[in-house]
């Protein structure tokens, strides 16, 4: 199960484990026009753990998800025109 709500500057996706036994912590993702965070509370620490991704590398794990493996480096986008 996921939420999205739209705020004044991100869009928040939450990402709730459902399933079996052994589930995660509920992962928060803010989108923003120069960063993609993401967030997950910790237990063990009683904190909360933040990753931040530039728009490079969020569009270099998306085109990862569809990669075999093996090492890769994009081409920077054109410009139409």
């Amino acid at each position: 199960m996921f939420s999205i709500e739209h705020e004044f500057d991100s869009t928040v996706i939450t990402l709730v484990d459902e399933g079996p036994p052994t589930l995660q912590e509920d992962i928060s993702i803010n989108a923003f026009e120069e960063c993609v965070t993401i967030e997950q509370y910790d237990p063990r620490t009683d904190t909360v753990q933040k990753i931040t991704l530039s728009m490079a590398q969020l569009r270099d794990l998306g085109a990862a998800l569809d990669l075999p493996e093996g090492v890769y480096k994009l081409a920077p986008p054109t410009s139409a025109g």
